[in-house]
């Protein structure tokens, strides 16, 4: 019996997913007002009642002494709660069975506000948009966000209990050196060149392309000018392809491999990076680790990607943070290696998925982005053979200057909310100084396309300039907010204002899905 689900501050439940068994739990909590004559309250509402007292109690804890508790259990033991604070919003996540301990509930939080990332960029950083993008006010626009989020958890769910790879949050990879090498050549030359070069693609760029078969990498290939792929996002492609072509694992044989009994403990730290495997280097080859793991069939061998030294991390791949990789190349220690046995299978109808809208961390020359939009594109082989391509988007200029812009304002409004008092008043600071230069190039740029951000822009600078009443710390703050606000508007209207991904033309799509297949 498990329930996970995001709260606002004022404790309107703004998503939540649950199993049948706490479905059913609260019919019995609350289903028998029916005998009285009243309506039945719905789910949504029944779980507002059970929930709301520990969301207020939190936030007073949070208002009165800056800190709240993040696991208690209750009827006896019986039930566990796990509690984190994601900007404004409070994750819980409730466990009834015994089953999972804190670290599970904690990881699937974690899970949880990864994919929200991944759907809404830098939208998550203000939370006013961020609950109207969850919880919009539209029922059926509701319901379709609500169960996209609810398939990708119930997924997740599924694959830490049947796959490996997310057991131990690694990405495993078949090890096939030949036809490795081949693939890699493939989707080069004949995919992401064939694209790129394609007049049609109408300014989107292929930066990745790799094929699965079920959620086990077999080649992974990036242009020359991409960034890597972290552990965390590579892990959040894979949940969400396998959310669209689900994988029956209790059917798939079992690679002998597998069934040999592994020597010795294993090991969970990063191997030295002469052990590395370059695996979406544009310089397809085979490694010497390869072709022993190919001849000898090696045990395999579990690796945890190191996590970011972040005071939120819990050491999963899913809460890490920048990747100290800047070359464009995954390590071998983000993968779990393996040999798997390659069957023949019936090529299916051709079917092109439509592009899905994804936001991405990336590292450019110019610095590192988080969030950066891109559209997947997931193509459909074989059973249980996938292309996957991500395009970069033909915008992501502007998205790394929202970003730049955001990241100065989160910094001040940081400074202003410690009270970290400087001799030397705001309006000379270099940090506010930096930030202005770029606001006012910024918004020259957009010209009078975006009247709200220019008016809260103007507001501040007026307010920080004022000699006479310069404003206090608070009023500064809220004045920062809003200028944050209308920069996460101008970030949605750019990237989540149409209903769907605009990515690569179908019939480009399905050309390159004919003579792949």
């Amino acid at each position: 019996m498990k329930c996970v689900l995001i709260s606002s501050e004022g404790a309107e439940v703004l998503f939540y997913w649950a199993d049948p068994d706490f479905l059913a739990m609260l019919q019995q909590r609350f289903g028998i007002q029916d005998q009285n004559g009243d309506e039945i309250p719905s789910v949504e509402d029944s779980i507002n009642t059970l929930f709301a007292p520990m969301i207020i109690s939190c936030g007073t804890m949070l208002e009165k002494l800056g800190d709240t508790y993040t696991c208690f259990s209750a009827e006896n033991g019986k039930h566990l709660y796990v509690l984190h604070m994601f900007g404004e919003c409070l994750y819980i996540a409730m466990n009834g069975d015994g089953r999972e301990s804190e670290d599970d509930l904690r990881r699937q939080l974690y899970v949880l506000r990864r994919l929200t990332e991944a759907h809404f960029g830098l939208v998550t950083l203000d939370s006013h948009l961020f609950h109207r993008e969850l919880r919009p006010v539209e029922t059926e626009q509701r319901a379709h966000i609500w169960g996209l989020f609810q398939s990708l958890l119930q997924t997740y769910n599924q694959l830490h209990e049947e796959d490996q790879s997310f057991a131990v949050e690694a990405v495993e990879r078949l090890i096939h050196p030949q036809l490795c090498e081949q693939c890699i050549e493939f989707l080069e030359r004949q995919v992401v060149q064939y694209i790129n070069s394609n007049t049609e693609r109408a300014g989107h760029e292929v930066v990745h392309a790799f094929l699965l078969i079920h959620t086990k990498l077999l080649a992974f290939y990036s242009s020359r000018n991409a960034s890597s792929l972290r552990p965390a996002d590579l892990l959040t492609l894979l949940l969400i392809v396998q959310d669209l072509y689900p994988s029956s694992f209790k059917d798939q044989p079992v690679p002998e491999v597998f069934a040999q009994p592994i020597e010795g403990e294993i090991s969970l730290q990063r191997p030295q990076s002469s052990e590395s495997i370059p695996v979406n280097s544009p310089l397809y080859h085979s490694t010497s680790e390869e072709q022993i793991a190919d001849d000898l069939s090696m045990p395999e061998e579990f690796f945890t990607p190191k996590a970011s030294p972040s005071q939120q991390s819990t050491g999963s791949a899913w809460t890490e943070g920048v990747d100290s990789q800047s070359d464009g190349e995954v390590n071998s220690a983000d993968f779990l290696l393996a040999e798997d046995m390659l069957h023949i299978v019936e090529s299916p109808a051709s079917e092109a998925t439509n592009p899905r809208r994804i936001f991405l961390d990336v590292n450019l020359k110019e610095g590192y982005c988080p969030m950066m939009p891109h559209t997947m594109h997931c193509l459909s082989l074989w059973p249980g053979i996938l292309l996957v391509l991500l395009t970069k988007n033909p915008s992501s200029q502007v998205a790394l200057s929202l970003y730049q812009l955001l990241d100065g304002i989160l910094m001040i409004e940081k400074k202003l909310k410690e009270g970290q008092e400087s001799r030397q008043p705001l309006r000379s600071q270099p940090l506010f100084l930096e930030l202005r230069h770029r606001m006012d190039k910024f918004v020259k740029k957009l010209g009078g396309q975006e009247s709200q951000l220019q008016n809260t822009w103007q507001e501040l600078k007026n307010k920080i300039s004022s000699r006479s009443e310069p404003g206090t710390s608070l009023e500064l703050l809220q004045a920062f907010c809003n200028v944050r606000r209308q920069l996460c508007a101008v970030y949605r209207l750019l990237f989540l204002g149409s209903p769907g991904a605009q990515g690569l033309p179908q019939n480009l799509l399905e050309r390159v899905q004919q003579f792949t297949q």
